[in-house]
């Protein structure tokens, strides 16, 4: 009977062995990805917009927040803007991919070296949303001429001729 005993309870034990290094390798990826996010996370995106025009709206959004300017400087593959806070330093990199693609990607750093991803988040969608604004009031019609539309398709002038009797 002790012998049933024991290896129903050797039985039992063998599932929980089996686990343990699914554990602890789990915990370890957990904590290698937590602690590579606060090492080198860096905030990318690309944008359907010339280089120009992200560089714009990136000057503008580092403006919206209250960067302090420090630098541009032109690298080999785009340029880089560098902006600060009293406690954060934050690098902009611009980077062309096409004449209609700009690649953005956005470093905030606090002290030393860890990296704080939620300013360099906030840069990027505020980047996002200047941008937007700026691509909808090119692609919306202007006033003038809107009004001058609806003044000669309606009322007394026609730009279509009309036959006469």
């Amino acid at each position: 009977m002790a012998r049933v005993g024991t290896l129903l309870l050797v039985a039992a034990c063998l599932p929980l062995a089996a686990c343990e290094p699914v554990a602890i390798a789990l915990l370890g990826a957990g904590a290698s990805t937590a602690l590579r996010y606060n090492m080198d996370g860096v905030t990318a995106r690309t944008f359907t917009a010339d280089a120009a025009a992200v560089k714009s709206a990136s000057l503008a959004a580092a403006e919206r927040m209250g960067l302090t300017l420090d630098a541009i400087s032109s690298v080999e593959t785009g340029e880089i803007i560098q902006a600060s806070t009293p406690n954060r330093s934050i690098e902009i990199e611009l980077e062309p991919i096409t004449r209609q693609a700009t690649r953005l990607r956005v470093t905030a750093r606090s002290a030393g070296w860890f990296v704080d991803n939620a300013t360099a988040a906030e840069v990027v969608s505020q980047t996002e949303r200047i941008l937007e604004g700026s691509m909808t009031a090119r692609l919306a019609p202007a006033p003038a001429a809107a009004a001058a539309g609806g003044s000669a398709t309606g009322g007394g002038s026609s730009l279509v001729p009309t036959a006469t009797q």
